[in-house]
C-alpha cells in the first residue's frame, strides 16, 4: 500500500507457539485434570457432576477445534473443583 508506514523492530509483536506446541499444552493440562478427576473418593465417582466431568475431559474436547480446547478444559477444572469441595464436606 503506498502509504503505509513499515513496522518499527521493536513493535513486532513476539512469536506465537506453534501449532504442535500448544497442542501438546493442552494435553498435558487435560492429563493433569483427568488425574484429579479419578483421584476422587467414591463418593465423588457417584456424583452426576463426575460423568459430565469426564465427557468434557474427552468427547467434548475431542470434538472441539483447537482454539475452543483452552475454555473447555476450563470448564471441565471448574466442575472438578466443585466436585472436590462437595466430596470433601461429606
Amino acid at each position: 500500500m503506498p502509504n503505509r508506514k513499515p513496522e518499527a523492530p521493536s513493535a513486532k509483536s513476539p512469536p506465537r507457539p506453534r501449532f504442535r506446541e500448544r497442542y501438546d499444552e493442552l494435553e498435558a493440562y487435560r492429563l493433569a485434570l483427568v488425574t484429579r478427576l479419578t483421584s476422587l473418593s467414591e463418593t465423588g465417582h457417584r456424583h452426576p457432576g463426575y460423568k459430565r466431568a469426564l465427557k468434557l475431559l474427552n468427547d467434548t474436547f475431542r470434538k472441539a477445534k483447537l482454539a475452543q480446547r483452552l475454555a473447555v478444559l476450563q470448564a471441565a477444572a471448574w466442575l472438578i473443583d466443585v466436585l472436590e469441595k462437595l466430596t470433601a464436606i461429606t
